[in-house]
């Protein structure tokens, strides 16, 4: 600890901060532009100078400058109040005056720093510049002649997202920030360079002259356009999402969001479900609520319970798939998966399908072996936290079964799983690396596990895990990376059936199966086995699961309900309503409910509450964890011969929302063939 003097007053503080972090500790408020505490320091806009008694002549720049012990500081002296008008007069010099057409306007930090640091007029009378804007893409508006030159999103693009597409050229009065090649941003996190500008040069280009920051409603929420729960806020206008903006949690997202979670909010009023609807002679009529339970009846007391399947789909929530599997348990349903891709990971084995490290920890791994597995499509933020630690010089990656752009390097072992036996036996290239790592992790993807081997795939990882310290005492570092909160909360709440996703479906196709419910399915399962069967579509959008319908019923999306979901580390988040669903849209705890009654199906609870408290007496979290149990191996070593051919896929059209969402189509059409 160092003892230093601000502004007359002594404090301790830790030795290895800046002047500015130790001001903030103090609570003292120092003006930045450049200086961002997840970025490098670049030194740029001296806006935070202040005056260090006893030391160099003239304000010193306080993000880069390090504390010692003794040191006095003052950031009110006339010196530093003088400095700060001087730096704010240069920084306007060339500003426009645009401040009531700039979507920056409310929330523009030279707006702030001006009226509290400037000193309100300028003695500059030279013609201002003018710089042309430039072509990042669909996702972000640029207006390069408000740009300071903060660099703040060039160092984002090479500290966080790790792709460089951005830079300084030219020198002087002449530099500009652009694209390198005049191309757009092929990143998946682009959009965190809006959120960084601390002007108006980078804006939403979808959000442009939509509404001002005074006229929102914001509203606490979780993402689930993946599995990594990452915290946003949902601003809302009247009965419309206009944005959606990351919320700080450094165990999660930090205060980085994907341009999937941050850009998919148009499609929540695109291709929306509010009506009912019955197939009638090979076509959809609408139709009245009534009329929908009452068919479903019908067709209910037509049928064995053999006869019945319900499957749920990427963004059901906690709470549905509670309801879901409880009516199947009251109904006697056996036939009923959440594991639509045919994932061979079961519940009973949770450290199967959880994320074991923890997003956090990752900051500390040494060594990272990626299975079957592309964290840069499947979890961007999480892909970002990987080349954050790679960046740092301590952390070598290896890779089976998925050779593309990570945008980290990496060593490529093949796509043959027959190198996992080989790893095993130490006879592969990469022991050695494994053995002299402190803190190694083990990442395996959807394909590795998907294949016919699945199953040995994730027993022979559980004992390189053992033999290698993946796994101690301490901690669990054999991970299972997915890629939706969908699947997680169905195997947290045994929404599996002893057959597998594929044989339900064959039994489907075999008429042996006569009824499948599907509960916001629109992705992996094959529709033409089920086209047979009379099938009920519970969901929000009208995508391929509503397509291959019998029965149409419209439900909410994640935007207007308040429920719970369950991010890959097994984390419990709470999302909120933000919005009202549009008309004849129920929440889906009131559809299932009232299909049971429709039934006659008794269940045990009347309300949303008692199901939530049931659902945490089941899961019994512990400080919002649920439990990860580790099943020992077998004794004996399968040997693997499979090869992983990994499908890189859209990443911008995932799910039905994002499918409908404008902006997001656009991106896959520009942007999708890039990376």
């Amino acid at each position: 600890m160092a003892e230093i003097t601000i502004n007359n007053k002594k404090y301790n503080v830790d030795d290895n901060l800046t002047i500015i972090q130790a001001c903030e500790v103090a609570n003292i408020e120092i003006p930045r532009f450049c200086y961002h505490e997840k970025l490098a320091i670049a030194g740029n806009c001296r806006m935070c100078l202040v005056e260090v008694v006893g030391g160099p002549p003239k304000p010193v720049a306080s993000c880069a400058m390090p504390i010692s012990s003794g040191m006095e500081i003052r950031t009110d002296s006339p010196m530093v109040k003088k400095a700060r008008e001087g730096v704010m007069e240069f920084l306007l010099a060339n500003h426009p005056l645009d401040c009531p057409i700039c979507d920056q306007g409310g929330e523009c930090d030279l707006q702030d720093q001006a009226y509290q640091y400037g000193k309100g007029f300028s003695e500059y009378i030279e013609d201002k510049r003018s710089v042309k804007p430039k072509d990042m893409g669909p996702l972000i508006k640029t207006y390069m002649t408000r740009c300071i030159h903060c660099t703040r999103c060039v160092r984002f693009m090479e500290d966080i997202a790790g792709t460089n597409e951005i830079g300084a050229i030219n020198r002087g009065e002449e530099m500009e920030i652009a694209t390198y090649l005049e191309k757009s941003i092929t990143s998946e996190l682009s959009g965190n360079i809006i959120d960084l500008c601390p002007v108006g040069a980078l804006t939403s280009k979808p959000y442009a002259f939509k509404a001002r920051s005074w006229e929102l409603t914001s509203t606490d929420s979780i993402d689930i356009m993946d599995a990594i729960g990452s915290n946003i806020s949902i601003d809302t206008k009247g009965s419309e999402v206009m944005r959606i903006l990351p919320r700080v949690n450094e165990e999660i997202n930090e205060e980085w969001i994907s341009d999937k979670a941050r850009f998919c909010y148009d499609g929540l009023k695109y291709q929306r479900l509010d009506k009912y609807y019955i197939k009638k002679q090979g076509k959809l009529v609408s139709c009245s609520y009534k009329e929908v339970l009452n068919d479903i009846a019908q067709k209910y007391e037509s049928l064995n319970k053999d006869e019945i399947a319900i499957f749920s789909g990427q963004l059901s929530s906690l709470e549905e798939i509670f309801m879901l599997n409880h009516l199947s348990h009251k109904a006697g349903i056996t036939n009923k998966e959440c594991r639509l891709a045919n994932q061979k990971i079961s519940h009973q084995d949770s450290s199967s399908f959880l994320f074991n490290t923890k997003i956090e920890n990752i900051d500390q791994a040494d060594f990272c072996l990626l299975i079957g597995t592309n964290p840069r499509l499947e979890a961007p933020i999480l892909n970002a936290k990987i080349h954050q630690r790679y960046i740092s010089g301590n952390l070598k990656i290896a890779s089976i079964g998925c050779d593309s752009d990570l945008t980290y390097k990496y060593k490529n072992l093949g796509d043959d799983l027959s190198i996992l036996n080989e790893i095993l036996s130490n006879k592969s290239e990469i022991c050695k690396e494994i053995k002299e790592a402190s803190f190694p992790i083990m990442i395996i993807g959807q394909e590795a596990v998907s294949i016919k081997e699945g199953f040995n795939v994730i027993e022979l990882c559980k004992k390189i895990a053992q033999k290698y310290n993946f796994i101690t005492q301490d901690y669990n570092n054999l991970n299972y990376l997915s890629r939706s909160t969908g699947l997680v909360n169905g195997m947290a709440l045994d929404f599996t059936s002893e057959k597998n996703c594929h044989n339900i479906l064959d039994e489907c196709q075999n008429d042996q199966i006569k009824m499948v419910i599907l509960h916001n399915v629109d992705d992996d399962i094959d529709f033409n086995k089920i086209k047979n069967c009379y099938t009920i579509y519970i969901g929000s959008h009208g995508d391929k699961g509503a397509h291959n319908a019998d029965i149409i019923i419209p439900s909410n999306c994640f935007t207007e309900k308040t429920c719970h979901y369950i991010n890959l580390e097994g984390r419990i988040q709470k999302s909120n309503k933000a919005i009202f669903s549009p008309t004849n849209a129920f929440d889906d705890f009131t559809i299932i409910s009232d299909i049971a009654k429709s039934c006659n199906i008794k269940l045990d609870f009347d309300n949303i509450e008692d199901a939530r408290s049931e659902i945490f007496k089941t899961l019994q979290p512990s400080n919002n964890f649920i439990k990860s149990n580790f099943i020992e191996p077998k004794k004996a070593t399968p040997q693997l011969s499979q090869k992983i051919n990994y499908h890189n896929f859209n990443y911008y059209l995932t799910n039905p929302i994002a499918r409908s969402s404008p902006t997001l189509t656009i991106c896959s059409k520009e942007l999708a063939n890039d990376n």
